[in-house]
């Protein structure tokens, strides 16, 4: 199946009255996807550096960037290999769009989502080897329920990892449909029907471990404060609440100071903050984005100044 790859640019205007782009400043957007944001970051003097994971967003870009912006195949958790590897030292300001776009949601074939019936995959990079066919088929009863549990808060994770191990002892689960029936015949019928769907926690579960979403988050974080030029600006925009806590935590530590215990009468570790948190609460789309986007509902935008 051939579709356009579209990803509506969230918050696209306070990401880029957030970034504060300075005229041929260099940004890095890390989850390039279709380009959005990347267009107008450069539509508003800055040059751009895109990666992605995935070779069609690359593809999308390109037709819509063109040469404005250097495209890079990588995961952005690697973004000092891949500002070494550009013989670039800084950067003037960085963007991460976390989560799934709408073109992989929307593909059937990727088998990101629930509403579709196709092969369970779920790869951001489809030269990964690791997909959701894999972990659902192989990965133990308890490797599965810590996955649902911790990456989903799922709260009926053991039933639905008893019932895929039970399931797959028959037959391997090979679709997102049979994945889908095993998490409904262990979840019993009244809480089927309440909120949303049954699956959406489940399916988000094991996108987050088939693409490592959050393992390294922390920690590129910090990568991508000690690539920034003083005064530059790190944009994220997050989906869940377990994304949405961990940047809240790595922007807190990076603009701490003294991290000496308490009962220390002076300070000894000469700890000196990086940076300053410029959102004290977390932008969230407008009235009017919701109803243009519905997928934006989610969405948090935390920013960061170097200091």
């Amino acid at each position: 199946m051939n579709m356009e790859f579209k990803h509506y640019p969230v918050m696209l205007f306070e990401v880029i009255d957030g970034l504060k782009i300075r005229q041929g400043g260099i940004y890095v957007d890390g989850t390039v996807g279709g380009g959005g944001h990347s267009l107008h970051i450069i539509k508003n003097g800055g040059r751009v550096i895109g990666i992605d994971k995935d070779k069609d967003a690359l593809k999308a870009a390109s037709g819509r960037l063109g040469e404005d912006a250097v495209l890079v195949h990588d995961d952005y958790n690697n973004i000092k290999e891949v500002l070494k590897s550009l013989i670039i030292e800084k950067i003037d300001g960085a963007l991460l769009d976390l989560g799934v776009s709408s073109y992989q949601l929307d593909t059937p074939e990727r088998g990101f989502s629930y509403r579709f019936d196709a092969p369970l995959d779920m790869r951001m990079n489809v030269e990964s080897n690791l997909s959701a066919k894999k972990i659902v088929n192989e990965f133990s009863a308890s490797q599965l329920e810590r996955i649902m549990f911790e990456y989903g808060e799922e709260p009926y994770a053991r039933a639905i990892a008893r019932k895929i191990c039970e399931r797959r002892k028959i037959k391997p689960i090979e679709t997102t449909f049979e994945l889908t029936d095993v998490i409904k015949s262990a979840i019993a019928p009244k809480v089927r029907w309440e909120g949303k769907h049954p699956a959406k926690r489940v399916f988000q579960a094991i996108r987050i471990a088939v693409n490592d979403e959050l393992s390294r988050l922390e920690k590129t974080i910090e990568d991508f404060c000690d690539a920034l030029n003083g005064g530059g600006r790190l944009a994220i925009i997050t989906f869940h609440s377990l994304e949405d806590r961990i940047v809240k935590t790595a922007f807190a530590n990076l603009a701490k100071g003294c991290i000496c215990p308490k009962e220390f009468p002076i300070c000894v570790c000469n700890n000196k903050p990086k940076a300053k948190v410029i959102t004290k609460k977390p932008i969230i789309p407008s009235k009017e984005e919701l109803e243009q986007n519905q997928r934006s509902a989610s969405a948090k935008l935390r920013i960061l100044e170097k200091i």
